[in-house]
C-alpha cells in the first residue's frame, strides 16, 4: 500500500476514535512536506475541521496523534508544526523497501492503473492544412502528446485524434495562392492577391506544379490541381514536423466528413425538433439563451456557410458517440471565449457534456535575452515549428514548452536554449542521466556488477537519504501531473531530482569516504544500487515528456 494512503487511513480511523463530530464535509489529504526540517509528509486535517468542530487547530491535532496507531517500519515520528499541521517522518526501513522497488519495477516504476483503463481520448494541434506549424502549434502538439503519455501512465486507454477541415474558403484561397506563384514561375505577369498566403512555402508547392505538370495547367481556372497538391504536400510537411518530436496521431478527422454523413443535418434538425433552432435574417440560430449563455448564437451565416460552432458541436456529439469516458481539447487562448458555445450545444443534444475537459494554453513569445525575435522572413509572418528545431532540437524545445504551466504565457528565450551547458535545464536533467551511465560503466570496468543484489541498509548518509526520499516521490508526480492536466509538474521534479543527484556526486567528490565505487565493495555496490534507481527514474521521466535520455554527453 502506497505510504500515503496507509496514513490516510490511519488519520480517518484516528478521527473516528477522537469521538469527532461533524456534519461539515472533509478530504483527508497527506502530501509531500513544505518544510522538510518538520517530516516527509504532511496533513492539514486538523485546519480542516477547526471551525465546525469550534477547537484551535493544534489543539485537535494533538487529540489526533493521541489515537493514531502507527506501523513503526512506516513511519519513524510525527511532529506537529505551525498551527495544526501533522507531519510524519518516515522510516529508514520504509526507505529502503521503497528503493528496492524501484530497482524491481525499472521501466514501469510511475506507471498504475489509476484510471482502470478508461476509454480517452486527446485532441490537439488540430491545423487545418494551410501552412507549417508555427511555434503556437508546437506548445500544444507537445502539451497534447505529453498529457496523453501521463495518462497512459496511470492507466488511460488513450486515442490521440487531430481534426482538420480541407474543405471551405481557406482552401480555395490555398489552391488559388498556389495558382498564381505557379503562374509567376511561368513568367506570367500576375498580380498576387494580398489577403492570399503570402509564405515561401507557396512557390515551393508551385515549383513541384512546374516539375510534374509543366506549363499545361497554365489556363487552368479551377484550381483543384493546385488545391489537392497543396493540402497533400502540407500535410506530409506536418505529420514529418510532427515526426520530429516524437509525436505520432492515432487518428485523423476530417471535418468534411461530418456533412458527407449527414452529421451537421443532423444537428440542426435535432436542435429544431426541441426549439432550440430559428430563421431569422436568412441565418439559422442556435437559441443559448434557453441554454444559460447571454445570447443566442448564429450557427449557419445567411451565406449558407456554418459558423465553427456547428460543426464543432456535431464532431463533439460525434466523440461522445464513439463511447469515450473522458474527452479533452487542448486550444490556444484564442478559444477561451467561443468553446462554451459547442458545451452549451451539447448539452442542448442531451449529451454529456460533463466529459469534455478543455484546457486552454497561452501564446508562446520567442526572445533572445531580453530582445523579441522577428518573425521569419523565409515563410512570412510565423516561426516555423521546424526552424525553432532547426535552431535549438527536438529535445530542448519539448522541454521548453513543458516547464512552465500551461496557464502562462510562455516566453522562449533562444539564448538559453542554445546553451548547451548544465544553465539549460534540459542539458542539466540529461547530464544527470548520463553521469550515472559512466559511473554503472566505470564501476563494470572495476569488476562490479551494478545490478547485483544490495544491502540498501548501508546508505545512512545524508546525501544518500534525501536522494532516496526524492526518487520515491515519483509516482505520486506522475500520478498528480497526468489527473491535474498539469505535465509542467514532471519537468519540475527532474529539475530537483538532478540538482540533488548533482549534490549527492559533490559530496563523494569533497570526501573520498563518500564516493560511490570504492574498496568497499558491499557499501559500494549499495551506492551503485542507489545511483541505477536515480538512473532508472529520470529515464522515466524524460521518457515521459518525450525527450531521449543519453547515455553520454
Amino acid at each position: 500500500m502506497k505510504v500515503e494512503l496507509y496514513l490516510k487511513e490511519a488519520l480517518e480511523k484516528a478521527i473516528e476514535a477522537s469521538g469527532f463530530e461533524t456534519q461539515t464535509d472533509y478530504q483527508v489529504e497527506v502530501a509531500n512536506s513544505r518544510q522538510k526540517e518538520f517530516g516527509d509528509l504532511a496533513s492539514n486535517i486538523a485546519l480542516q475541521l477547526a471551525k465546525p468542530l469550534k477547537r484551535s487547530p493544534r489543539d485537535i491535532a494533538q487529540t489526533l496523534v493521541s489515537h493514531l496507531d502507527l506501523d513503526p517500519a512506516q513511519v519513524e515520528k510525527v511532529n506537529l508544526a505551525g498551527p495544526g499541521f501533522i507531519n510524519f517522518v518516515l522510516s529508514k526501513k520504509h526507505l529502503f523497501q521503497a528503493l528496492q522497488i524501484i530497482l524491481d519495477k525499472q521501466a514501469d516504476y510511475g506507471k498504475s492503473n489509476l484510471a482502470k483503463q478508461q476509454s480517452t481520448q486527446v485532441e490537439f494541434v488540430s491545423a487545418n492544412p494551410t501552412g507549417p506549424l508555427t511555434i503556437g502549434h508546437g506548445r500544444q502538439a507537445v502539451l497534447g502528446d505529453t498529457i496523453a503519455r501521463l495518462l497512459q501512465a496511470i492507466g488511460h486507454k488513450v486515442t490521440r485524434e487531430y481534426y482538420f477541415n480541407d474543405a471551405g474558403r481557406q482552401m480555395r484561397v490555398l489552391g488559388d495562392s498556389v495558382r498564381y506563384r505557379y503562374l509567376e514561375i511561368l513568367g506570367e505577369n500576375v498580380e498576387f492577391p494580398e489577403d492570399h498566403y503570402q509564405g515561401e512555402y507557396i512557390r515551393d508547392i508551385a515549383q513541384v506544379a512546374v516539375d510534374e505538370k509543366g506549363d499545361s495547367l497554365k489556363h487552368e481556372t479551377g484550381g483543384d490541381y493546385f488545391k489537392n497538391l497543396a493540402e497533400k504536400t502540407i500535410f506530409e510537411d506536418i505529420k514529418a514536423t510532427l515526426a520530429r518530436m516524437n509525436i505520432v496521431f492515432d487518428v485523423f478527422y476530417n471535418e468534411k466528413s461530418l456533412y458527407e454523413t449527414g452529421k451537421i443535418e443532423a444537428v440542426i434538425q435535432a436542435l429544431r425538433d426541441k426549439g432550440l433552432a430559428y430563421d431569422q435574417d436568412g441565418a439559422v440560430w442556435f437559441k443559448a439563451t434557453e441554454c444559460g449563455l447571454d445570447q443566442d448564437r448564429v450557427i449557419v451565416k445567411s451565406t449558407g456557410e456554418p459558423t465553427y460552432r456547428l460543426p464543432d458541436i456535431a464532431y463533439h456529439r460525434d466523440k461522445l458517440a464513439r463511447n469515450f469516458d473522458l474527452i479533452i481539447d487542448i486550444f490556444g487562448a484564442d478559444h477561451i471565449a467561443t468553446y462554451p458555445d459547442v458545451l452549451a450545444g451539447l448539452t442542448a443534444l442531451d449529451c454529456d457534456a460533463s466529459k469534455v475537459n478543455v484546457l486552454i494554453h497561452q501564446f508562446v513569445t520567442l526572445t533572445e535575452g531580453q530582445e523579441k525575435i522577428k518573425m521569419s522572413t523565409r515563410k512570412a509572418n510565423f516561426v516555423t515549428l521546424d526552424e525553432l528545431m532547426d535552431e535549438v532540437g527536438a529535445d530542448v524545445t519539448r522541454y521548453f514548452f513543458l516547464n512552465r504551466s500551461m496557464s502562462s504565457h510562455l516566453n522562449f528565450d533562444l539564448t538559453l536554449a542554445k546553451n548547451q551547458s548544465d544553465e539549460n535545464p534540459v542539458y542539466y536533467v540529461q547530464y544527470a542521466h548520463a553521469r550515472i551511465c559512466s559511473i554503472l560503466r566505470y564501476a563494470t570496468e572495476e569488476g562490479y556488477d551494478p545490478e547485483a543484489d544490495a544491502d540498501l541498509t548501508l546508505l545512512t548518509q545524508d546525501e544518500e537519504i534525501d536522494l532516496i526520499k526524492a526518487l520515491i516521490n515519483f509516482p505520486q508526480i506522475v500520478s498528480g501531473a497526468a489527473e491535474n492536466f498539469e505535465p509542467h509538474r514532471l519537468p519540475t521534479y527532474l529539475e530537483e531530482l538532478a540538482n540533488i543527484y548533482h549534490r549527492f556526486q559533490h559530496a563523494g567528490k569533497r570526501d573520498s569516504a563518500l564516493r560511490v565505487v570504492t574498496e568497499d565493495q558491499p557499501l559500494t555496490q549499495a551506492r551503485l544500487a542507489l545511483c541505477r534507481a536515480t538512473q532508472i527514474v529520470l529515464a522515466n521521466g524524460l521518457a515521459l515528456l518525450g525527450i531521449s535520455r543519453p547515455e553520454k554527453m
